[in-house]
């Protein structure tokens, strides 16, 4: 597959790494009857949610297998580790390793009609609009055509600046507006010494705007750092505190900021308050630049779009949850950012993969 800002030929299958780390090998024994009716089964677990039954799988198969022959493979697949029975029921649901098992082998991708690429690419035309606004509508659209939540690691401004200001918002805070020569508006929240005057806010814009002109941020962090080091400054010490939490709040790394959409998809039908725990810590943790830099991380790791099931990613420790995202490149040919979607492990993998992997491109060929 080509460059990822390049788009897809019509007939062109989505390219994705088949080398997770943990990646089940071929169990012994799973022959073409096996796989046959593990593919099935995990096609109506991703459809329907409920456990399957052999009688349901017989009426399904191309091939003529009686329900009993079934439950005999059926049986194999869950010594093999592949299925699991949710309770004393017939029915069987895939394991996270017979999720694996199918995504790395048996899953068969859905081609995009050509006009399901018009509509993406319209969904993520500029328009007009900032990049963090066309990069939010795109994943708000991941979001619903996923049913979870769309995820999108922003590619930190290089634009010059233009307008840096402070804003009390009450006993030790503050807002930093910051705003780029190409219209882009980033809002910040720091920590301020309590009973901080307005005066000192106000010098301290003043202070930042006569050294941003023509300068990205870290061209004007590292002046203003070396400025302050040097004591070259007429800067009172509770200005030069404001002035390097400002600074501080961009500093770091590859990727600006993270953009969730769709949230709520992955709290609907979750009547366990536990469950429920740990999709409010993962939004949590998704909100820190260190995942920003991990989901760049893991992005990079193959070609395409990855896949990660449960735990995988290192992101999660809940099971029930999976993530399918890919890198976007600049015209350099750089990764600087990535989309995708987290949702439950029965997500429609076939129909989202090549979604996600046609976006990554559409938002390549912006950026290029």
């Amino acid at each position: 597959m080509g460059p990822m800002h390049r788009p897809p030929r019509p007939s062109r299958a989505p390219t994705m790494s088949r080398s997770n780390p943990g990646s089940p090998a071929l169990p012994p024994g799973l022959d073409d009857r096996g796989a046959a009716i593990l593919r099935e089964l995990v096609e109506l677990y991703v459809a329907t949610g409920e456990p399957v039954g052999s009688r349901t799988l017989s009426r399904r198969l191309p091939q003529a297998l009686s329900p009993a022959t079934i439950r005999n493979v059926m049986a194999d697949l869950e010594e093999a580790g592949l299925l699991f029975a949710p309770h004393t029921s017939a029915g069987r649901l895939p394991t996270e390793r017979g999720l694996r098992l199918f995504v790395d082998g048996l899953l068969q991708f859905g081609a995009l009609a050509e006009e399901e690429r018009d509509a993406i690419a319209a969904r993520c035309a500029a328009g007009g609009r900032s990049l963090q606004e066309t990069l939010a509508e795109a994943g708000q659209m991941l979001s619903g055509l996923a049913g979870a939540a769309g995820l999108v690691v922003a590619p930190k401004s290089e634009a010059p600046l233009r307008h840096i200001e402070f804003v009390a918002l009450g006993t030790g805070r503050a807002l930093v507006v910051l705003v780029t020569a190409d219209g882009q508006v980033e809002n910040r929240v720091i920590e301020v010494p309590p009973g901080l005057p307005p005066s000192a806010l106000v010098q301290a814009g003043n202070y930042l705007n006569a050294r941003l002109s023509g300068r990205t941020l870290d061209e004007a962090r590292s002046a203003v750092q070396a400025e302050m080091a040097a004591n070259r400054t007429t800067l009172d010490e509770l200005t030069q505190k404001v002035i390097e939490a400002g600074l501080a709040t961009w500093s770091g790394g590859v990727g600006g900021t993270l953009i969730l959409r769709g949230q709520a998809k992955l709290l609907q039908n979750l009547d366990q308050m536990q469950r429920v725990q740990e999709i409010q810590t993962l939004f949590e943790r998704l909100e820190t630049q260190e995942t920003m830099l991990r989901l760049l991380d893991l992005a990079q790791r193959g070609e395409g779009v990855q896949i990660f099931i449960g735990a995988e990613s290192g992101l999660f420790d809940s099971a029930g949850l999976s993530m399918v995202v890919a890198p976007f490149r600049n015209g350099q040919e750089k990764i600087v950012g990535a989309i995708g979607v987290v949702g439950p492990t029965r997500i429609n993998y076939g129909r989202i993969v090549p979604v996600v992997d046609y976006t990554a491109r559409v938002i390549g060929r912006l950026l290029g």
